[in-house]
């Protein structure tokens, strides 16, 4: 296509929203499964022996349930804060979250490293290059757990059962499928965003002979190789991927190299730009002075929040979208959505460039506005196309029909293989209380479910009434960001805050306001914005609910802070600055005991 003029736009847009329309579907997320029940196996861990422990009966100061970057965060930060007797509670074997799971070939960081990963200048800790792969991510987070002396306060392989609130003992309770009870002053729910793995809802999965395994749980016995060497049992093997995603980008290139055929099949091709990983400068690396890493950090966020800084330090594919377009994220005027196509169409003619096959290319090039769908950057998934042993099924949008004892169905075609590869992410934008997979009573015994059944109330999308001394790190009201670590890393410097400031003051008991929860519905309301409707209307992903256009009042009342990352941030510093805890009701012991 030649260059964009207001004619090709509005030709460009009317394909845009046709797109849209046939990947919509009326069961939105409930599309996908849970890997439970029928398919408890995908959950199983492929990484770590089981740990044989006796349960704990036990109290502590906070209870922290999740070991990814938010739990280590929050207990490093509380350890700065002189809080040590604190529990962590993980089902995964390791410190690491996202990163104690996603091992599969070709894994890293699509942010760069230097701003990617935590408490780089607290560990002294330096990046080996721009994206570091998943082994060294991982290996961070076990550096992080061994300055802040975190092995010895975690429980692994466990699973929260229940955490409730007890009013008699004013404690968190938590039971485990290890039959613990851990008594708690404070809880934190620091689960993230993506460590819940799902699996498409297509019919058949039980009926498959072959082998099969999700992404994050990835089957190095059945596939040979490991991280960063060649699977050498995959050269007889025909193996279906499903996705091209973020995931599916970074899988095929080592998949390809390896496997005697590839069959990836497609429902929405990904935009795929210039990753231009590199090793890490040492002289660079050398000239580092103090503070460099919060200074990056913060410049990263202002760059793709949409504010322009002096200097752009990144300088990646990230910081080039919102450095051309700071409104990318909304597009609310012409000019800004002429920029977008622009760009749009630079990549489908890249696509076009890098792609020998104009049918696999066509297939390839993605039809809705730039950040409907997380970008991503590689420099080898396009070329994997030109293979001779990858082929590209293109499901017209619809996904794949069934699978069968042999393989799976796309146009009534049955395509035979060996290997299915779930590359289906995890679950982001269903409700807060699936995601945790447990549920949290509050006082009285209410369930957080049935508190929000019409939809979420908190206090700066962290603090629940009826759910005192507890702390939660979600979207849900909370803080978005294309870098959701810099979020984590601020509500735990937050939240150390908050329960040094509670233990010194002797607060028993403490927990937001009625009026307070609602002035802070006002205030996402308010600053809604044009983004809402941005992602309204783009073709379906985990960043709309998969389309969803039932805008309830549930929903509404659940939507994250759009007024931009860093004003989030600042209004919890400035709300720790003020030192009172504005807009909660404490408690100190003897007032709670008198009740």
């Amino acid at each position: 296509m030649s260059d964009v003029t207001p004619g090709t736009i509005e030709a460009v847009q009317a394909r845009y929203a046709a797109e849209r329309d046939k990947r919509l579907r009326t069961d939105g997320n409930a599309q996908y499964r849970e890997l439970d029940g029928l398919y408890a196996a995908f959950d199983r861990d492929p990484y770590c022996e089981p740990i044989d422990r006796p349960s704990r009966d036990e109290e502590v100061d906070v209870v922290i349930v999740g070991a990814g970057f938010g739990g280590l965060l929050t207990a490093a930060r509380l350890k700065e804060q002189g809080i040590t007797n604190v529990r962590l509670i993980d089902k995964a074997g390791d410190f690491g979250g996202t990163w104690y799971w996603n091992r599969y070939p070709g894994a890293a960081c699509d942010i760069e490293s230097y701003v990617y990963m935590p408490l780089l200048e607290e560990t002294g800790y330096i990046p080996t290059e721009k994206y570091a792969k998943a082994a060294e991510i991982f290996e961070h987070c076990q550096r992080i757990a061994r300055q802040y002396d975190l092995y010895d306060k975690a429980l692994f392989q466990t699973e929260v059962d229940d955490l409730s609130w007890s009013e008699d003992a004013r404690r968190w309770v938590v039971a485990t499928d290890r039959g613990d009870r851990i008594r708690a002053r404070f809880a934190v729910v620091a689960g993230g965003i993506l460590h819940k793995a799902k699996l498409p809802g297509i019919p058949g999965i039980e009926n498959f002979k072959g082998h099969s395994f999700h992404t994050s749980r990835w089957d190095y016995a059945y596939t040979g190789g490991a991280p960063g060497a060649h699977m050498d049992k995959l050269a007889d093997k025909r193996v279906a991927l499903i996705g091209t995603g973020a995931t599916s980008v970074q899988i095929l290139p080592r998949l390809a190299e390896d496997a005697q055929h590839v069959f990836v099949f497609q429902r929405t091709p990904s935009s795929v730009g210039v990753r231009g990983n590199r090793p890490t400068d040492t002289d660079w690396a050398s000239s580092l002075k103090p503070g460099w890493h919060r200074e990056r950090v913060e410049n990263f966020t202002r760059m793709v929040s949409g504010d322009r800084p002096d200097q752009d330090l990144v300088q990646d594919g990230w910081t080039e979208i919102f450095g051309r377009n700071p409104d990318a994220m909304a597009l609310s005027t012409p000019e800004q959505q002429q920029i977008d196509f622009e760009d749009m169409e630079a990549m489908r003619r890249r696509i076009e460039e890098i792609v020998n096959d104009p049918k696999t290319a066509e297939a390839l090039k993605p039809w809705y506005n730039r950040m409907c769908k997380r970008p991503c950057f590689h420099d080898e998934y396009l070329q994997a196309f030109n293979r001779d042993n990858v082929t590209l099924i293109d499901t017209a949008g619809q996904g794949v029909e069934r699978i069968t004892e042999k393989g799976l169905v796309v146009d009534g075609v049955e395509y035979e293989v060996d290997c299915i590869v779930y590359a289906s992410g995890f679950e982001v934008s269903t409700s807060y209380q699936r995601r945790l997979g447990f549920e949290i009573h509050g006082r009285g015994g209410r369930g957080l479910a049935d508190a929000w059944q019409d939809g979420a109330a908190t206090l700066h999308g962290m603090h629940a009434r009826g759910y005192p001394n507890l702390v939660m790190y979600s979207m849900t009201q909370g803080g978005i960001a294309i870098n959701f670590v810099h979020v984590l890393d601020e509500l735990s410097q937050h939240t150390a805050w908050y329960f040094a400031h509670c233990l010194k003051a002797g607060i028993e008991e403490i927990e937001p306001s009625e009026q307070a929860q609602e002035q802070w519905l006002q205030t996402l309301f308010a600053n809604m914005g044009a983004q809402a409707m941005f992602f309204a209307q783009c073709t379906p992903s985990y960043l709309n609910a998969e389309g969803s256009r039932e805008a309830t009042p549930a929903m509404l009342r659940s939507i994250p802070f759009f007024g931009g990352t860093m004003n989030y941030f600042d209004i919890l510093r400035a709300w720790r600055a003020k030192g009172d805890l504005e807009g909660l009701e404490a408690r100190s012991g003897a007032e709670a005991a008198a009740e």
